[in-house]
């Protein structure tokens, strides 16, 4: 059991603070990490501890967002990461991060280095020189080694039906103490997983959500979970409506698909906006991605607000 910290007054809490902002050197434009896009880190004023939920219907690439935001948290703050999955394998998730590091498509990759290992359709010859590797298959690894660095911060768990609240606080306090780092964070994916399967769907949301803020704030890390959002999908509701569903979270972020902006793009290419309808950080607000499945990675678009 870890050791409980001494009880201190606030005149001593208060200028520890004091000490700790005045040695800050950087002068920052965020007061938490950085998310890797530029306008949702000042949206959010940067990830702090506490809750993230992220709001989305099947299919809409909650999973890919969330996978993606938790590589460039460990990549531009230099902190482990830690993704926990419910819904999909380590192996499926190292692929979709390598289409989205290599620009190669996820298909092309699963298919192996038999298919890789061709020069535009025609198979490589046996006894060409071997210095000369196919453009696909270069890039493929030239992108796992410039990104060594930063996977070296990030572990990748599977939960299944017996995953609970206390094992995932057991492996970020032992990657706490292995990274010797006391910034993680942490992505729970699928984290309707996590609620008793005795309750109806919908009975689950606030308690998960309690229950995650609860461990966010002991452990003073942020945890960005995943919701499905079942009913959303033609039902003419709004993502505000989230909002008022949701009380301890420090933000709530609804994805939807923008259909008339999604019109204008290669399919299977999406047009997504990222409402930020709850957010004690910072501020509300809209923000439009461009989603590529096929490489399971999601693009900032810059856009005047007057057209979201």
């Amino acid at each position: 059991m870890a050791e409980k910290p001494p009880l201190l007054s606030e005149g001593e809490e208060l200028a520890s603070l004091i000490m700790e902002l005045e040695s800050a050197a950087e002068v920052r434009e965020i007061a938490g990490l950085e998310s890797g896009f530029s306008s949702l880190s000042r949206s959010l004023n940067g990830i702090l501890p506490g809750l993230y939920l992220l709001i989305g219907s099947p299919t809409c690439g909650k999973s890919a967002l969330a996978k993606q935001l938790c590589d460039q948290v460990a990549l531009h703050n230099s902190i482990p990461a830690i993704f926990f999955s419910f819904a999909e394998s380590k192996r499926e998730l190292r692929i979709r991060t390598l289409a989205r590091l290599s620009g190669l498509e996820s298909r092309e990759i699963r298919r192996g280095s038999s298919f890789l290992l061709h020069w535009y359709g025609a198979p490589k010859r046996r006894g060409t020189d071997p210095e000369r590797m196919s453009p696909s298959w270069e890039k493929l690894t030239r992108a796992a080694e410039e990104a060594k660095s930063w996977l070296d911060l990030l572990y990748l768990l599977e939960g299944n039906e017996k995953t609970n609240l206390r094992e995932i606080e057991e492996q970020v306090r032992m990657i706490k103490e292995i990274k010797k780092s006391e910034q993680v964070m942490v992505v729970i994916d699928d984290s309707q997983r996590l609620g008793s399967s005795d309750r109806p769907f919908d009975q689950r949301l606030p308690l998960v959500t309690e229950m995650l803020q609860g461990l966010a704030v002991n452990l003073q890390v942020p945890i960005l979970a995943t919701w499905p959002d079942l009913k959303r999908e033609g039902s003419g509701s709004e993502p505000q409506a989230w909002a008022e569903r949701i009380a301890g979270a420090q933000a709530v972020l609804v994805m939807e698909e923008d259909v008339d902006r999604t019109k204008k793009l290669t399919e299977p290419n999406r047009a997504m906006n990222l409402h930020i309808v709850k957010n004690r950080g910072g501020e509300k607000g809209t923000l439009a991605f461009d989603f590529m499945p096929a490489f399971s990675k999601f693009a900032e678009v810059v856009q005047d607000a007057s057209a979201l």
